[in-house]
């Protein structure tokens, strides 16, 4: 398990999103790029030094730090779209291989380098944005029903990382939510909502709170 590509993203205009820029246009870069918590959401923006993030109300802050995407997954987009699809182009920081990013657990932690560490809190929601950028028709009903959207990590140890560095798993938590079945949870499927709340506090906050309002009393 290894990073293919440590991808960024310089500001650029957007005719698909309420902010004026967009980050989504990443591209692989060479060389370490340094890895922080970026600051609650609507504050900071991503954790990787040099990238963009347009939208802060509903992009970026600590619990969506990182995006990584699986080459793999790409792969498969990549025929079905009978398309290229180069690293970086659904917007993600991380291309991984061998990496089970849709079936990692929330909460589950990983190494990254010799001293980078990320913990999984969701998957990604597509947006206005990621559908005119792609170009697709239906493309956000598409992505939703695939189930396979990435996943969004926070940074709990700061440091560098590069092209090449290998993907350790830390942890692994107590529980069975991945990725996928916490996304189908919170689009197509919410009677799985009250299950999430078995991934503690580890889950993205909004997730988290989805999941106790479909617990509350009538």
């Amino acid at each position: 398990m290894h990073l293919l590509s440590v991808n960024l993203g310089l500001p650029r205009s957007s005719e698909h999103t309420d902010a004026a820029v967009t980050g989504i246009d990443k591209h692989p870069v060479d060389g370490p790029v340094g890895v922080a918590a970026p600051g609650p959401q609507g504050i900071g923006g991503s954790a990787l030094a040099g990238d963009t993030v347009g939208n802060l109300r509903h992009h970026g802050g600590d619990d969506q730090a990182v995006y990584a995407f699986a080459r793999e997954d790409l792969d498969r987009w990549q025929e079905e779209l009978g398309r290229p699809l180069s690293n970086g182009v659904f917007g993600e920081n991380l291309t991984t291989a061998g990496v089970d990013v849709n079936g990692a657990l929330i909460g589950e932690r990983w190494r990254v380098g010799p001293d980078v560490l990320l913990e999984v809190t969701s998957g990604r929601l597509p947006c206005r944005s990621f559908a005119g950028w792609l170009g697709e028709h239906a493309w956000m009903k598409r992505f939703t029903a695939a189930a396979a959207p990435g996943a969004y990590l926070r940074v709990l140890e700061p440091g560098e990382i590069r092209a090449g560095d290998p993907v350790e798993i830390a942890h692994r938590p107590d529980h069975e939510i991945t990725v996928s079945f916490a996304f189908r949870a919170v689009t197509l499927e919410p009677e799985l909502l009250p299950r999430l709340l078995a991934a503690g506090d580890s889950l993205h906050p909004e997730a988290h709170r989805k999941a106790l309002r479909r617990t509350a009393p009538a």
